[in-house]
């Protein structure tokens, strides 16, 4: 048994090898392009931006959900004895930045 090849196999071979060559060649020419290079550096950007905005979305819900908890009973109703001081500090506070805007004027 002779491992030897044809000249017709070994130019088969060549035929197939070239072939090989310039779909990797075609592939890498794509992949360098400068419009697939931003266009790649694009979709990082925006899964990142759209992971930080979930992120910060999930931690917005959370604060709110833990306010809305300090203020409301379980069943909803308003926790006056929370409202009413807070809501106090809140006109105070306002009063405050009005006198001292009308001050500067």
């Amino acid at each position: 048994m002779s491992d030897a090849r044809t000249p017709a196999q070994i130019e088969a071979d060549i035929v197939r090898r070239r072939d090989q060559l310039a779909v990797t060649l075609d592939e890498i020419g794509i992949r360098m392009h400068p419009k697939t290079i931003v266009g790649d550096a694009k979709a990082r950007v925006a899964s990142t931006v759209d992971e930080t905005a979930g992120r910060a979305f999930v931690a917005v819900n959370r604060v709110v959900s833990d306010v809305k908890a300090r203020f409301t009973h379980e069943d909803g109703a308003p926790r006056l004895e929370r409202v009413v001081p807070a809501a106090l500090v809140v006109v105070a506070v306002a009063g405050l930045l009005l006198s001292s805007r009308r001050h500067r004027d």
